[in-house]
C-alpha cells in the first residue's frame, strides 16, 4: 500500500492553550496535500528514533495545509519537548499519512467526549456533524480552563459544548451525558485512558468509538511460538515466544512500516490471508477483530500454529 510521505514546512506556531502548541504544516513547493476525514492522524518524524502520531485538527477541505496540536508532556519521551523547544518556524519535518482508525460514521445524533489534548481529533468531527445537520453535544474536560485547547474556537457552537475544567466542576458527569442515549446515537471519545475506561463503563454496547493515546492493559492469550508465512516475500519465519511479529519480520530483512510499537497508531496494520490473529492492539474495533482480516503486527500474535500475511 502506497503511503504519502513528504517533508513539510512549519508555517505557523500558535499557542492553543497553556502547554499546547498548534502547528500548521505546508508543502515547501505549495503542492496540495492528500485529503483526509475527521479522526485521521499523521506520523511526524522529528529525528532519528523520534517519531510521533498527531491527530489532524484543521479543516479537511483545506488541502493546502495540515494542522496538528502538541501537548507539552513533562514526563514524555522527548517528542513534545522537541516540538515545543526546538522545532521552529521554517523548519522541515518528515510527515507520513494520513491514516484513520477513528472515522466518524453517519448517525442522526452524536455525543462527543474529550479530555485534554483528546479534543484534537474531535474538532473536525464537530464541524462535520454540524454540516450534516446531526444533533450533537460535546462534553470537554481538562485540568484547568487555561490548559484546554481551542476553547475560543469552540465558542462558536454555543451551548452545544459543555466545558468542564476539573478545578471548577470536578470530574466529568458521564452518567447524565451518555448514560441514557436515544436510539441511533454514537459516542466518540478521546483522551486519557482513565476517561476512556470510565466512558466504556457507562456507554451502551455498540455505540462507543474511542481513540487511545496509550495502550490498553495487556490483552490476549498466552505467548507461544508460531509460524508466519510472508506471502509476497516468499519467506516462512518462526516467531519466538518473546519476540513480536514485527521484530521477527524486520530481523529477516523484510521492510515494513511501523511507528509506536505499542499497538496504538495503526501504522503496522497488515492484511491477514490465513490464520487467526490474537489481537492485542488498542486500535481495531470489535467488528474488525472478529473479522480477522488485518492485525497490528507490533503487538498481536497468533491463536494457532500459523499465520499467512500479505508481506
Amino acid at each position: 500500500m502506497n503511503v504519502y510521505e513528504a517533508e513539510l514546512v512549519v508555517e505557523r506556531r500558535e499557542s492553543a492553550a497553556d502547554g499546547v502548541l498548534a502547528l500548521t504544516l505546508r508543502h515547501p513547493l505549495g503542492e496540495q496535500l492528500p485529503g483526509w476525514e475527521p479522526g485521521a492522524h499523521v506520523d511526524v518524524v522529528l529525528g532519528p528514533g523520534l517519531e510521533r502520531q498527531y491527530s489532524l485538527c484543521g479543516d479537511p477541505a483545506d488541502s493546502s495545509a495540515w494542522r496538528i496540536a502538541v501537548l507539552r508532556e513533562l514526563a514524555g519521551r522527548g517528542g513534545s519537548a522537541y516540538v515545543h523547544g526546538q522545532l521552529a518556524l521554517g523548519d522541515r519535518v518528515r510527515v507520513r499519512g494520513p491514516r484513520n482508525h477513528f472515522a466518524l460514521k453517519p448517525a442522526p445524533r452524536y455525543r462527543f467526549v474529550a479530555g485534554g489534548i483528546g479534543i484534537t481529533p474531535i474538532l473536525p468531527m464537530l464541524a462535520a456533524a454540524e454540516a450534516a445537520g446531526a444533533e450533537w453535544t460535546l462534553l470537554y474536560g481538562g485540568r484547568t480552563r487555561e490548559s484546554m485547547a481551542f476553547i475560543k474556537e469552540l465558542g462558536r457552537y454555543g451551548n452545544k459544548v459543555t466545558f468542564a475544567p476539573q478545578d471548577e466542576t470536578g470530574l466529568l458527569d458521564l452518567d447524565s451525558e451518555i448514560g441514557r442515549l436515544a436510539e441511533g446515537t454514537l459516542v466518540y471519545c478521546c483522551g486519557p485512558g482513565a476517561l476512556l475506561d470510565a466512558v466504556e463503563s457507562v456507554c451502551p454496547a455498540g455505540a462507543l468509538h474511542v481513540e487511545r493515546f496509550a495502550p490498553k492493559a495487556r490483552q490476549g492469550g498466552e505467548d507461544s511460538e508460531f509460524e508466519v508465512v510472508l506471502q509476497r516475500s516468499g519467506r516462512t519465519l518462526t516467531v519466538p515466544v518473546d519476540v513480536s511479529v514485527l521484530d521477527t519480520v524486520r530481523g529477516a530483512g523484510v521492510e515494513v512500516l511501523y511507528s509506536c510499537t505499542e499497538g496504538t497508531c495503526g501504522t503496522c496494520e497488515t492484511d491477514v490471508l490465513e490464520g487467526t490473529p490474537d489481537h492485542r492492539d488498542s486500535v481495531l474495533s470489535d467488528e474488525e477483530r472478529e473479522a480477522g482480516e488485518t492485525m497490528l503486527i507490533c503487538v498481536s500474535r497468533c491463536r494457532g500454529p500459523r499465520l499467512v500475511l500479505d508481506l
